[in-house]
């Protein structure tokens, strides 16, 4: 029977915002020394959990994670979700002694091959294939382990034609292919994978996730996943877990629990973009508001597959910015993308704006099929990078349309509408 390979019990992460440490020695060595003798952090009493909807200040204690339990079985694949600033990075970096916890305890059964981020673990002036041995070694492996794999390794991540390159002379997908190999075949009990497989291309993707699978099947070995797709999720795990603002909101079942996550989405989109606090920038542009129309600039409820569509944008410019550029995700009620808008590909940035406006993305032919899809809106600045990004700003609905113009209704659920023509 397959045991319990992790256990983790009342863990809890505590910052303190805007600073390094406790903020003074004397508070340093008080938690030094009650971690010497076993005991509880002195300071881990105070502190709010970490709710990206509220103001926060310097200074302030700010759970990361707080009173998390669970177990994993040998053999599983355990599915991690929750929204950006969820507590899942600092979950993993717990899991896998990067830093290490405030509260609670970790008991792990096994080695540990953990991909947090591109190059995880890699050396960056050292070549491809010393930095695989290098990862192996760490891992408790032989050089003669090491060297049978290898081709394995290589032929796996495809960069046969680099190996003996600089690590930093790599691509960020080449990284994160080599780094997954390594992980991957070197063999540990434990895989914890972070979303960064979101860097390989498509096919590298369902390999990886294929991998996975393989790893576990035999269940001997367990992995950890994190990604924002639901449909990795749904096709990887056995189980899954949902953090929110530093807690367990659930532990079990997969499709019960995707479920349930994506609900908390329908009514984030209900919320007024302006006041919403889980953005990420909107100090030099805010971004206000999202609204929809027809091709005639009425206001609608609900769009219509193929016919025109208008999203009107507000933003506020709260200092002055060029080259403004307006990006658009459409993603289905599964947290898939079907596709994005902007003005740098299709026109060019927005040179000057006024303080308070509105910027407008016209859609002749609305290629979505019906169902209720999401808008992530972001505005960027070509010189300072991203300004302001709102996750699930508006949901939209959509009905069924003769997209065709043939008067038979397209009954396509998945994917989106394509113009085309067909002959002989």
């Amino acid at each position: 029977m397959p045991g319990t390979v992790i256990k983790v019990e009342n863990l809890g992460k505590l910052y303190r915002l805007g600073e390094v440490g406790t903020g003074t020695i004397s508070h340093d060595l008080n938690r030094w020394w009650a971690n010497l003798r076993g005991k509880e952090d002195p300071f881990s009493k105070v502190g709010t959990l970490n709710d990206r909807t509220q103001k926060t200040w310097k200074g302030e204690h700010v759970w990361a994670l707080k009173g998390i339990n669970f177990e994993v079985e040998q053999g599983e694949i355990l599915g991690i979700i929750g929204k950006n600033g969820a507590g899942k990075s600092t979950l993993l970096k717990l899991l896998s002694k990067i830093t290490s916890p405030t509260a609670g305890s970790i008991s792990i059964k096994g080695r540990v091959a953990s991909l947090l981020e591109v190059g995880t673990g890699f050396h960056p002036e050292m070549t491809g294939r010393e930095n695989v041995y290098m990862n192996g070694t760490v891992l408790g492996m032989t050089k003669k382990e090491i060297t049978k794999k290898l081709d394995d390794i290589i032929d796996f991540a495809g960069v046969a034609k680099y190996l003996d390159t600089p690590i930093k002379r790599y691509s960020s997908g080449m990284k994160v292919r080599l780094a997954f190999a390594v992980a991957a075949f070197l063999e540990p009990e434990i895989l914890v994978v972070d979303e960064v497989l979101a860097v390989g291309d498509a096919e590298f993707q369902k390999r990886a996730i294929g991998k996975m699978q393989e790893i576990s099947k035999g269940g001997n070995r367990t992995v950890l996943f994190v990604s924002h797709n639901m449909e990795s999720i749904t096709r990887l795990c056995s189980k899954i877990l949902i953090l929110k603002n530093g807690t367990k909101d659930y532990e079990g079942g997969v499709l019960n629990g995707i479920n349930r996550y994506l609900q908390s989405s329908v009514f984030t989109a209900q919320q007024v973009v302006l006041e919403r606090q889980d953005r990420i920038g909107g100090v030099a542009v805010r971004l206000a508001g999202v609204e929809f129309y027809d091709e005639e600039r009425n206001p609608i409820d609900m769009a219509i597959s193929g016919l025109g569509l208008v999203v009107s944008l507000d933003y506020l410019v709260q200092s002055k910015v060029e080259n403004l550029v307006f990006r658009l995700i459409f993603r289905d009620d599964k947290e898939i993308i079907r596709f994005v808008c902007n003005n740098y590909h299709s026109s060019e940035p927005f040179k000057n704006l006024p303080e308070n406006g509105r910027v407008n993305c016209f859609i002749p032919n609305l290629p979505l099929p019906p169902g209720n899809f999401f808008i992530n809106v972001t505005c960027v600045s070509l010189g300072r990078g991203t300004l302001d990004s709102v996750d699930n700003a508006a949901k939209l609905a959509v009905d069924a349309g003769d997209f065709f113009g043939t008067g038979k209704i397209p009954e396509i659920r998945e994917g989106v509408l394509v113009k085309h023509q067909w002959y002989t």
